[in-house]
């Protein structure tokens, strides 16, 4: 029997070489296992950077805003899980749209490949050099340009930093319509480049509804400037819609303009333990009933997944175990209201057998510990061997079906297939752990995982793109006719194909 739901205590616990050419591996702990012959990839057309180049590019740069030492160059040229390894021998850190402008009709004339890099927070190895890139890291474009207060419309540089945003904007009583957990370091260009949903999608919507304008820097050097700031304007097409979601590989973002909204009076997190999905999905038709104005976030994690953040982080369920957990968050502007609707849904929810435990708090300190343990769970995969990690959306009713198949599928040749995510817009990440990696293990699991995606109607990538690790998987989820379209529209905006190469299109 449960007592008083919504009161119980928190308790948180404590380069080799193919064909002359170097190529991306997958990488663990440093040591190579995956060569991109796997991939059936080879080194695109492109020159070499030369002397002559690197003279151009410190004429235009300064010494200080280049980098090709070897040692600094590794933090660029090895992803975020550390799973892939590019072989840039340059990094280019411009600071304004100009030079961006410079060094990308440069790099057009000379042939020379280029790979936009933002916060390198990505999964999917969009942001990581295949080859030899010249990386363009947008980290010195960090800028506010304006905030207009009265319409919450912020126009800032690529390179800001989202967690910077949302406490800039945090003074001016607004908030920024994305959270990710890698908000710490990920670059606003790079959501935008790469469509990024985050944990406010239910409330605030994807950023193809939020961003407003853009200026974009083409491939030629042309800038595009897109920035307008009015909610509405169909004079034409709508252009800036070609590059959100468009991983660099069209152009590369240099200033975006985005709807903030303002910043809830009042905030509460409820945490909850379920007997199994279907009560699970009940609680959420049940909150969008009861609650939908209010409601920010639903997110969902399986009993792995707890036991991964238990294990490997010190970060244990605040209510004891079950086979499943929900993160419920409600923002809105009257506390006692949103109180009072909070308190009568988890009543009714108890009544009627959908939770069998629960603990929700309105106070800052305690809900940002019950959503720490959702938030820090990637951090936990680099400490359990390596990871597999996926990206997938489904209609509600097939939202858990895949990990239970994987669990089958995979049987002893896993340790932990697991799955948590954003329950409110269909986006589940679904992870499988091995001792190291293993190619054998890696055909086992693909194309196998993206096949069954497609027969449970899904989408092989929800929110990080298809990058280079997904791109070969596109005819899955596309008609031949919509990859046609895409192929005729990179031709037309990158004929030569500098810009990002190998990414989202094989």
């Amino acid at each position: 029997m449960i007592k008083n739901v919504w009161k119980l205590p928190l308790r948180i616990s404590n380069s080799t070489k193919n064909n002359g050419f170097p190529v991306t591996k997958y990488w663990i702990h440093s040591q190579p296992n995956f060569t991109k012959n796997n991939f059936n990839i080879k080194r695109g057309n492109f020159s070499h950077v030369e002397e002559e180049h690197l003279y151009f590019f410190r004429k235009l740069l300064g010494e200080s805003r280049i980098i090709t030492d070897l040692s600094d160059l590794e933090k660029y040229n090895v992803d975020w899980n550390k799973h892939l390894r590019g072989a840039s021998t340059i990094v280019l850190k411009p600071k304004t749209t100009e030079e961006v402008s410079k060094i990308l009709s440069y790099c057009n004339n000379n042939r020379l490949a280029v790979c936009p890099q933002g916060g390198n927070t990505g999964v999917v190895g969009g942001a990581t050099p295949v080859f030899d890139e010249i990386i363009v890291s947008t980290e010195l474009m960090n800028k506010v340009i304006n905030l207009d207060e009265k319409s919450g419309v912020l126009t800032c540089e690529a390179g800001c930093i989202l967690q910077n945003m949302d406490e800039f904007l945090q003074q001016k009583n607004l908030i920024f319509p994305l959270d990710l957990g890698a908000k710490g370091s990920c670059h606003i260009g790079g959501n935008v480049s790469t469509n990024a949903g985050g944990l406010r999608l239910l409330k605030y919507g994807n950023l193809h509804g939020n961003v407003l304008g853009l200026e974009v820097v083409q491939a030629n050097g042309t800038v595009l400037d897109l920035l307008s700031t009015l909610k509405k304007d169909n004079t034409g097409y709508h252009l800036k819609h070609l590059f959100i979601g468009s991983e660099g590989t069209l152009g590369l973002v240099t200033k975006v303009a985005i709807q903030c909204r303002l910043r809830p009076k009042s905030t509460h997190v409820a945490f909850l333990g379920l007997q199994n999905f279907n009560q699970v999905l009940k609680t959420f038709y049940k909150a969008k009933q009861d609650m939908d104005e209010i409601l920010t976030a639903f997110e969902v994690i399986d009993t792995p997944s707890m036991e991964l953040a238990n294990e490997k982080l010190g970060l244990g369920s605040p209510i004891g175990d079950y086979p499943f957990y929900v993160l419920i968050e409600t923002t809105g502007s009257n506390e006692k209201h949103d109180e009072e609707k909070l308190d009568g849904f988890l009543q009714t929810c108890l009544n009627k057998n959908f939770i069998l435990n629960g603990t929700v708090t309105g106070e800052v300190s305690k809900y940002k510990a019950i959503w720490d343990v959702r938030e820090k769970l990637p951090q936990g995969y680099i400490k359990d061997g390596f990871v597999f990690m996926y990206d997938m959306s489904f209609p509600l009713e097939n939202y858990y079906k895949l990990v239970e198949d994987l669990r089958e599928h995979m049987g002893s040749l896993s340790h932990r297939v697991f799955g948590f995510g954003h329950l409110g817009d269909g986006n589940i990440h679904i992870q499988i752990s091995v001792k190291e990696f293993n190619q054998d293990v890696a055909n086992h699991i693909e194309p196998y995982i993206f096949e069954l995606t497609k027969k449970y109607n899904g989408s092989i990538s929800a929110e990080h793109g298809m990058g280079f690790l997904k791109a070969k998987y596109l005819n899955l989820m596309k008609s031949q006719e919509s990859i046609n379209l895409m192929k005729n529209i990179k031709q037309m905006l990158d004929p030569n194909g500098i810009l990002n190469p190998y990414k989202v299109l094989f």
